[in-house]
């Protein structure tokens, strides 16, 4: 090796990066060479010939700022579509904006200070909806920076916007299809309603973001006294009868209007206090201290009690017809309550369904606020939830309580305001999903998910109970229901409209926008009303934002209107990305409408990542900042380590991710996965640098190590290309990380002589060779996954442009060998399971043993290796052996969970006989012990070598349980010399670090130290020459070397001189 101090090929590699400042000058370099840019146009369109890669990215919305879901979601969405990318397919990645629905209209509230519907009517709705459209985008800056920060590729100024008009437009003719197929009606039913945010809330919207929280609430068991013409029958003396009702919602108590009973249920019938009280028999144990001394009458079923009539706990709806009596109901149950249910049809499904069909209207007596109407005066203008303790105390002065306790449950909740939501029937449109049910779940099955039992599990589940969606709000800031209505019911008539065209042909304006209030101003005459006096109108609705997102695949480019041809040709999506909740939102929207619409699965594939917490499991919360801010680690560790760390996380496949306070998991990212990468740039280009030797690409070898080199690394390009193409990233990762260990801890280490060597020669040039081969591909590989780093070294080792603009490598081109691979890995292993005996018995690396063997079956393959294994293993003689059973014996392990149901009684002689070694092998791999045969195939036991006791020697399995590694650790003078000789050099080349010297300069040595050394020094001199570049080694301390404190060795202290030769 000869110094340079003129031309290099390679930049001087900075032992300690700091990787964040890296990123900052790629991320400059992207911006001025346009690179994401050039990388979709370096790929042909589908129209010139080539494949379109289809990427749906969902949109967020943007007045609120991004954090770790954000970041998580922009991972994934990001390192698909490079890998993708690189395999030869244009990826277009627009940005997305959510901007309509409740996230915008209450900000806009808060910043305006005003709060409800009437405050902003009386504001002005265009007004109002004017502010909204400022206010939404008010963090579009923000997100820019993040989304860029963190290395992800999307194009934000061919953005789509939910508020677009051409968006709407199409969102609008979803409508409409929907409509002309049957798939939209009007009803009036019970719906989940935030009385907070004054709209009704999708079934779906209460089962995502943790909508149900704990939550305390009154339970009440509250007496209903029959009629008493409605006694006859009933067991026992002729005393009121009290039906026993429970309720958890005491607000609901002013709207009942039946009881509901199960028809098969067995009641019981007590007397207390002069009253008979009547409740499910299998409940009255829970009340038994309130019904103690109470007589039992006997019992009844409940289809006995079906047609009574009682008197209502308040008196607000009497003479409503066929009110007050007691209905037989499917629904009833005796898990919890009394048997009997308290039925408000305006506050409950169950109870309008019920009700509806025995002919009683339903009455609703809350407004929009949540608070009571005149209709129940005393409580009139109340919160409902506030009511409840007016109405328990009133219900106790009239004695009809028997109990009253606190009731903990979960509770749905405003996903928006967080406030508890009512159920309260009101009038809605729908989309029929009943309709479509059957078919949605059958198109599901065609969906590849990531994790797997998504599909069928909670995807699956989902949509085989789905229901009817509610898409209508009566709110102000969202694409307008298209429908209009005549406002004289003598004259009915309902017309919808799907597009601009089809508003300005009825109405001859064509509108510029289509919000609230310039659509609401488009009226004409009733076509059906031949006097000319009724009117069409729009209805105030607007749709529910998810029918918005659920619309994005067609309405980003503005179907049907433009690109008719190229959507219904790249529909459905290659691939979306979200978290796991989004199975009860977009995920889920989007199917209904790719169903309802095209008979197709909105997209084929599709990953469901979990959550990001905090350490003790709890969300992150900016408030108790128990999380490391993003923007922190940015400038601490960098993107790529955030990234790796949440892409090679089980949150990739559903579970959650915990991350410390402080971010300690990013060092580790740095420090096991960008750290070796960079060494072994940084340790090829120092050498390559000194040779004055510029790496050329190969596709064969002749060295082992270098053939071993070259098909690793197609491994890693086949392995690594199967899991990404099957979106598998956290898989991915983990191919990746592996071959960094087999890369830099075997390759890069035991080559090292190689290029140490001086002079040039072709084994040389090959090693470098090789590692640049290798290297190449491995930035290729690692691309999507580490963007930055990747990019940094690539462009300085090759000279390229970009690694974002290289194809995917080919592994064919590799040398691929999967036997050699095989062979070396097992080489490998048994180095790392010799080196772990050395460990436990505390003899350190360097100090050489007599002897080395590997016996198990298939040994003898390992024969070309012996020179190899001995180097590594620091053994002067190494030596293969089939028979494993000189060395261990296999012990039979039992899985009594698995064992024991299918053996019984016979398992107590089975794990004796197991213990004891009395049983015998069989062929294919099953055991017979204790006269039965166990099979491998049903995984109830286990084959392990454990080392015969007595035998003197270091013994261990390896990994793959099928050979042992023996060490023969008996020591000698001479081998303890050697291992002191080898103790010093490194002591040595740590010096040479520390002094600054440049690999190639060589050095005169002076040590002194303890006799015991210099017999080692005197011995090896030839050696420790050669290591250490030192062309004079003596043992007295020079006057013009520099004294370095080295510590102690073999027991007494060391000092080195050393000076540049």
């Amino acid at each position: 090796m000869q110094p340079s101090h003129e031309f290099t090929p390679y930049p001087k590699v900075d032992p300690q990066p700091s990787f964040p400042a890296i990123e900052r000058r790629v991320l400059e370099r992207w911006r001025e060479q346009d690179t994401f840019r050039r990388s979709i146009e370096a790929r042909p369109s589908s129209a010139q010939g080539g494949h379109e890669f289809i990427f749906y990215d969902g949109p967020p919305f943007a007045n609120g700022l991004p954090h770790f879901g954000h970041l998580l979601t922009g991972y994934a969405k990001d390192v698909v579509p490079r890998f993708q990318t690189m395999r030869g397919r244009r990826v277009e990645r627009r940005f997305g904006w959510d901007c309509h629905g409740l996230p915008a209209e209450m900000e806009s509230e808060r910043e305006l200070g005003i709060s409800g519907r009437a405050k902003i009517q009386q504001f002005g709705i265009g007004r109002f909806n004017d502010h909204c459209r400022q206010s939404v985008l008010k963090y579009t800056r923000e997100w820019r920076e993040y989304v860029t920060r963190q290395g992800r590729w999307v194009d934000f100024d061919a953005d789509y916007k939910t508020m677009d008009r051409d968006y709407m437009e199409s969102v609008l003719w979803a409508f409409k299809q929907l409509w002309d197929k049957g798939l939209i009606y009007e009803g009036h039913r019970v719906l989940a309603y935030s009385w907070a945010a004054e709209t009704p809330v999708s079934n779906f919207e209460t089962r995502i973001d943790n909508s149900y929280r704990e939550r305390d609430d009154p339970a009440l068991t509250v007496r209903f006294e029959l009629e008493p013409g409605s006694r006859a029958g009933l067991p026992g003396p002729d005393l009121p009868v009290d039906l026993l009702i429970w309720t958890t919602t005491p607000w609901t108590l002013p709207s009942n209007l039946a009881a509901a009973v199960g028809p098969a249920i067995e009641y019981a019938v007590l007397e207390l206090s002069g009253r008979r009280l009547v409740l499910g028999r299998a409940l009255v144990a829970k009340y038994a201290r309130e019904l103690a001394g109470a007589v039992d009458h006997g019992s009844l079923p409940g289809s006995a009690l079906v047609g009574r009539r009682y008197r209502p706990p308040f008196a607000y709806f009497l003479g409503h017809a066929g009110a007050f009596r007691v209905l037989a109901g499917d629904f009833v149950a005796t898990e919890e309550g009394t048997g009997v249910v308290h039925m408000a049809p305006g506050f409950g499904e169950d109870d309008q369904t019920l009700c509806e069909a025995n002919g009683i209207a339903l009455v609703v007596p809350v407004d929009e606020r949540g608070r009571f109407t005149a209709e129940v005066a005393d409580y009139a203008g109340e919160n409902v939830f506030e009511a409840n303790p007016r109405i328990i105390k009133d219900l106790k002065a009239r004695g009809l309580v028997l109990r009253h306790e606190q009731y903990r449950h979960n509770y749905p909740h405003c996903w928006r305001t967080d406030q508890p939501l009512i159920y309260r029937a009101m009038s809605s449109w729908y989309v029929a999903v009943t309709q479509i049910r059957e078919r949605m779940v059958e198109l599901n099955r065609s969906i590849r998910w990531i994790p797997e039992h998504v599909r069928d599990g909670q995807f699956g589940k989902w949509l085989a109970g789905a229901r009817d969606w509610s898409i209508s709000r009566n709110r102000f800031w969202g694409t307008p229901i298209p429908v209009w209505k005549s406002d004289d019911p003598r004259y009915p008539r309902v017309d919808v409209y799907g597009s601009l065209a089809e508003l300005e042909r009825d109405f001859g304006v064509r509108l510029e926008d289509l919000h609230r209030p310039a659509i609401d101003a488009l009226t004409r005459p009733n076509p059906d009303d031949p006097s000319g006096r009724s009117t069409m109108r729009r209805v105030e609705d607007v749709l529910d934002c998810w029918f918005e997102s659920g619309s994005m695949p067609f309405a980003q480019v503005h179907y049907p209107f433009e690109k008719k041809d190229w959507f219904e040709r790249h529909f459905p999506a290659d691939f979306i990305v979200e978290y796991v909740a989004q199975t009860r939102g977009w995920f889920y929207t989007l199917m209904v409408l790719g169903t309802a619409l095209f008979d197709r699965p909105p997209f084929q594939n599709v990953i469901c990542h979990g959550v990001v917490v905090a350490e003790d499991g709890q969300k992150l919360s900016k408030r108790l900042r128990n999380y490391p801010p993003p923007e922190e680690v940015f400038e601490k560790h960098g993107s790529d380590a955030m990234r790796w760390l949440l892409m090679s996380a089980p949150i990739m496949r559903g579970g959650e991710l915990a991350i410390s306070r402080e971010g300690q998991e990013f060092g580790e990212v740095v420090r096991l996965v960008l750290n070796p990468i960079w060494n072994a740039w940084a340790f090829y280009a120092l050498y390559a640098n000194a040779d004055r030797v510029r790496g050329r690409r190969i596709e064969r070898a002749e060295n082992p190590l270098d053939r071993y080199a070259l098909a690793k690394t197609a491994e890693l390009v086949r392995a690594t290309e199967r899991h990404l193409e099957a979106y598998e990233i956290a898989e991915a990762c983990q191919d990746l990380r592996a071959h960094l260990d087999a890369l830099n801890n075997w390759y890069i280490r035991r080559s090292r002589p190689r290029f140490w060597a001086k002079g040039g020669g072709s084994d040389k040039r090959a090693a470098y060779d090789t590692l640049y081969t290798c290297l190449e591909a491995l930035l290729r590989v690692a691309a999507p996954l580490l963007p930055f780093l990747t990019e940094h070294i690539y462009t300085e080792l090759t000279g390229a442009a970009s690694v974002h603009l290289a194809d995917w490598p080919d592994a064919e081109r590799l040398a691929p060998d999967p036997e050699l691979v095989a062979d070396m890995d097992r080489v490998r292993a048994a180095c790392s399971v010799g080196l772990g005996l050395r460990e436990e018995a505390r003899l350190r690396v360097r100090l050489p043993l007599a002897q080395a063997t590997i016996a198990g079956a298939g040994a003898e393959r390992l024969a070309p290796y012996l020179d190899l294994l001995r180097d590594e293993l620091n053994v002067k003689e190494a030596q293969l052996s089939e028979d494993v059973q000189r060395f261990a014996r296999f012990e039979l392990k039992l899985d009594a969970r698995k064992l024991g149901p299918k053996v019984g009684g016979e398992m107590k002689a089975i794990l004796a006989a197991a213990k004891a070694g009395d049983w015998t092998s069989l062929p294919g791999g099953d055991v017979r012990v204790s006269g039965r045969v166990l099979r491998a195939a049903d995984g109830e036991f286990s084959l392990n070598l454990a080392p015969v006791a007595g035998s003197g020697f270091l013994v261990a399995a390896l990994p793959s349980n099928d050979a042992v590694v023996v060490l023969d650790a008996r020591l000698t003078p001479e081998l303890e010399r050697e291992g002191l000789a080898r103790d010093f050099v490194r002591l040595v080349q740590q010096a040479r670090k520390d002094s600054g010297l440049e690999v190639s300069d060589s050095i005169r040595l002076v040590y002194s130290g303890s006799e015991s050394l210099r017999l080692a020094v005197e011995a090896h001199l030839d050696f420790i020459a050669e290591q250490v570049l030192a062309r004079s080694i003596r043992g007295a301390l020079a006057a013009d070397a520099v004294p370095i404190a080295a510590g102690d060795l073999a027991g007494a202290p060391l000092s080195l001189g050393l000076v540049r030769a």
